[in-house]
C-alpha cells in the first residue's frame, strides 16, 4: 500500500535546496508527484507531495526532518484519499490594478457557492506602459453539482466591475 506525504517547507533561499529534498526522497524510494515552489522575499517556500510505500513512510519522515538542521522549517502531513464526489472544474483568470482585498473578495464569492479552490496562483507585476502594479491571479475551482456556472459567473462579473478588474471563466465540465 502506498502513502502520500504532503510536505510544506520554508527556509532562507540558497542553491541546492530542491536537490537536498529530492535526494532524501529518492534515497528512501519516494516518488515526487506534485510540487509548487517559489522564491518569495528572499525565502524559499514550497509544498510537495511524495508517494512512498506505507511501510517506508516513517523512514522518509525522519530523513526529511534532518533538513531542519539545515535551516528548513517543515510540516509533514499524511495525505488522505481523494474524494470522488462529482464536481465541475472551472478556471478563473483575473487581471487588474493591484489593491488590498482582491483575493478576499473573490474567495468570498466562491465560498458562498460552496466552491473549492484546488489551485491559486497570484503575482504582482508592473504594467508594460504605465509601470503601475497589476495583480494577476489564476484560480482552479471545483464547483458542486448544484451550482449553476452562469449564476457564479454573473456574481463574479458584478464583483469584477466593482473591483475594476477583468475576470474570465473557462473550462466548465464534469469530473
Amino acid at each position: 500500500m502506498k502513502a502520500s506525504l504532503v510536505i510544506t517547507l520554508i527556509g532562507a533561499d540558497r542553491p541546492g535546496l530542491v536537490n537536498a529534498l529530492a535526494a532524501r526522497a529518492a534515497a528512501c524510494g519516494a516518488n515526487w508527484l506534485e510540487s509548487s515552489m517559489a522564491q518569495l522575499a528572499g525565502k524559499f517556500a514550497g509544498i510537495v507531495r511524495l508517494e512512498i510505500e506505507a511501510a517506508e513512510a516513517g523512514k522518509l519522515e525522519a530523513s526529511l526532518r534532518a533538513l531542519e538542521a539545515e535551516g528548513f522549517r517543515l510540516t509533514i502531513e499524511r495525505g488522505a484519499a481523494a474524494e470522488t464526489a462529482a464536481s465541475r472544474a472551472i478556471s478563473l483568470q483575473l487581471l487588474g490594478h493591484d489593491r488590498p482585498g482582491i483575493v478576499r473578495e473573490i474567495s468570498a464569492v466562491l465560498a458562498r457557492h460552496g466552491a473549492s479552490i484546488s489551485r491559486l496562483e497570484t503575482a504582482c507585476e508592473n504594467a508594460s506602459f504605465s509601470g503601475e502594479p497589476l495583480f494577476r491571479a489564476r484560480v482552479e475551482v471545483q464547483l458542486p453539482p448544484a451550482v449553476e456556472p452562469a449564476v457564479l459567473q454573473a456574481e463574479l462579473e458584478a464583483l469584477a466591475n466593482e473591483l475594476m478588474v477583468d475576470i474570465s471563466l473557462a473550462g466548465e465540465h464534469k469530473d
